[in-house]
């Protein structure tokens, strides 16, 4: 079983990512679970979501306290919160950064594992017009993770962006270009 745990703020997408994240996993035959941690969040507040995958039925229902991946939708919060809490080394921490993996390691308070920078931001404006990181960190995990591949992904992907902008048709491309640009541009 796979353990993603989010870290972002109220209004960036990561509950978002995270729940398209188990919807593509899931119809590509695995078994998934994607939800959040509320509290009295808003706009701009630290939030948490998590996602777990797997070949075979999950039977645990709780938070992720010992995630095999971490995503950091936004940098800042490497100053507040300790988002490699419980990370296991063999992993990886995945941070939307214009920044290299050298230069974040530092902030990520001793850290051993694997280091991922993508700069999600500039993606997302290039492809967008506008600052929605959630696009590209899912396609940075997607491909860090190696949960399916990429084909099957962007597949999936565009099937779900049909039906949750089915009144907004003329994002889907944008948001397929942000996606494709993330699998690329990512450094394994």
């Amino acid at each position: 079983m796979l353990e993603i745990r989010w870290h972002g703020r109220g209004g960036q997408g990561a509950k978002t990512a995270s729940l398209l994240l188990a919807d593509v996993a899931f119809n590509t035959g695995k078994y998934v679970q994607g939800f959040p941690e509320y509290g009295p969040e808003r706009m701009g507040a630290p939030i948490t979501a998590y996602n777990r995958i797997s070949d075979t039925p999950i039977r645990v229902h709780s938070n992720i306290y010992e995630p095999d991946y971490v995503v950091v939708v936004d940098e800042t919060l490497l100053e507040s919160v300790d988002v490699t809490n419980g990370l296991k080394k063999e992993g990886a921490v995945i941070i939307n950064t214009p920044k290299s993996a050298e230069e974040i390691k530092p902030l990520l308070r001793g850290y051993e594992g694997r280091v991922v920078a993508i700069d999600a931001k500039r993606i997302s404006v290039e492809a967008l017009g506008k600052n929605f990181p959630n696009s590209p960190m899912l396609a940075a995990v997607v491909k860090v993770t190696g949960i399916m591949e990429d084909e099957a992904f962007l597949e999936e992907m565009r099937g779900s962006y049909k039906h949750k902008f089915a009144s907004k048709p003329e994002v889907i491309e944008g948001n397929m270009k942000a996606l494709e640009m993330s699998l690329k541009e990512v450094q394994l």
